[in-house]
């Protein structure tokens, strides 16, 4: 299991990254925002503040802020 309980996963063939919280998926991002609301959406009204804190958020697989196709 991941330290963090925040899962940004590698970027999709088609484009976007799923987020995880727990194991439980909570969406496909295609942008930070959209990470924001899915961390907003599950309690987190600060998410924003915590896409850089790898103690919340972990980015696997490509770079951190990029969603485009793999």
């Amino acid at each position: 299991m991941d330290s963090a309980p925040i899962v940004v996963h590698q970027p999709s063939p088609t484009g976007g990254r799923r987020v995880t919280a727990g194991g439980t998926i909570l969406g496909l991002a295609h942008s930070d925002e959209d990470v924001v609301e899915f961390l907003r959406r599950a309690g987190l009204p600060e998410g924003a503040e915590l896409l850089d804190d790898p103690a919340w958020v972990k980015w696997r697989g490509g770079r951190a802020h990029e969603y485009e196709a793999a």
